[in-house]
């Protein structure tokens, strides 16, 4: 398959915070104990997984990030650091990731449809980018309802830095 160079851009991206938000998950796992964050995890690393899978089976390997060691483990510190603190800053912290997340999907979604006659090979990457979306926006409203409780301001403050380190990821994972 033969992708424009933007949208091969935008799929290292995409690959790059799958591969990222795997490691989030591995990471909420190796510290918490609690249940339901536990199963939470558990049933939400399977999702990414799969993600991780079907965006790695249109974008060539040649052509992934060279910074894929680098987004393993910041995505493992982005979920065991909340997981030490509290369940409640694990759920936070997801709905961050996938707040950026979902409008990072969207963008590229909106991308693909304004392309008149769209050829199967992109019609194909914009089916992935809408199934993927769709779940990235389940994970963010479970982690909500779950929440319970809004974030103090400590935990915003770790929010911003959640979303301010997935702009740069991005920006750095397009080119490298």
């Amino acid at each position: 398959m033969i992708l424009p160079a933007w949208l091969e851009g935008d799929l290292r991206t995409d690959h790059a915070g799958e591969t990222g938000a795997v490691w989030i998950y591995h990471g909420i796992l190796s510290v918490s104990r609690n249940p339901i964050v536990r199963e939470f995890a558990q049933r939400h690393l399977k999702t990414e997984k799969r993600h991780l899978y079907e965006i790695g089976s249109v974008l060539k390997r040649t052509r992934r990030s060279r910074l894929l060691p680098v987004w393993r483990i910041a995505g493992f510190i982005t979920g065991a650091v909340p997981a030490l603190i509290g369940s409640r800053w694990v759920f936070y912290t997801i709905e961050a990731v996938e707040t950026f997340v979902d409008a990072h999907y969207e963008l590229q979604i909106r991308r693909l449809e304004a392309i008149r006659n769209l050829d199967p090979d992109m019609a194909a990457v914009r089916t992935i980018l809408e199934a993927c979306r769709a779940d990235e926006i389940a994970h963010r409203d479970e982690a909500l309802q779950i929440a319970t409780k809004r974030p103090g301001l400590l935990a915003r403050l770790w929010c911003a830095l959640v979303s301010l380190g997935s702009r740069i990821a991005v920006a750095c994972a397009r080119r490298i």
